[in-house]
């Protein structure tokens, strides 16, 4: 029994060899994603998926603006409508060249970054029905 434990526990440390490279290989990817967009992410609570998914359309939408001509409220209710559409309802899009702020949200639904000179903070709250 003692050969099959060794040859077990080998397999496993191989195994996790792998899984830790393709997560590193997946970070470099998206490092390097980031950059060539020129995206910076400030702070995340937030899984990598509806990361890109901002990322994805903030960049298309910005690209879509006359040059040196940013049109925040739009690109702020474009982010919001696709999370509220695909993620449910109450996320909520700041989006500015300069803005404080200060807010609480759900966990995993946090997100600020920024691209090229813009800043865009997206953040979900709990809806609670009101009771009647």
């Amino acid at each position: 029994m003692e050969g099959a434990e060794v040859e077990l526990e080998k397999r496993s440390l191989f195994l996790k060899s792998l899984i830790q490279k393709k997560k590193c290989i997946e970070q470099q990817e998206q490092h390097d994603h980031l950059h060539k967009n020129n995206v910076r992410v400030r702070a995340s609570d937030m899984p990598l998926s509806l990361q890109n998914l901002a990322f994805r359309c903030a960049r298309h939408h910005l690209d879509s603006m006359p040059s040196n001509k940013l049109d925040s409220k739009r690109l702020a209710l474009a982010l919001k409508k696709e999370f509220d559409s695909s993620y449910g309802p109450a996320w909520h899009c700041i989006v500015g060249t300069s803005f404080g702020s200060y807010v609480t949200h759900s966990v995993g639904g946090f997100l600020y970054f920024s691209i090229d000179k813009v800043y865009i903070l997206l953040f979900k709250t709990a809806v609670e029905p009101l009771d009647r």
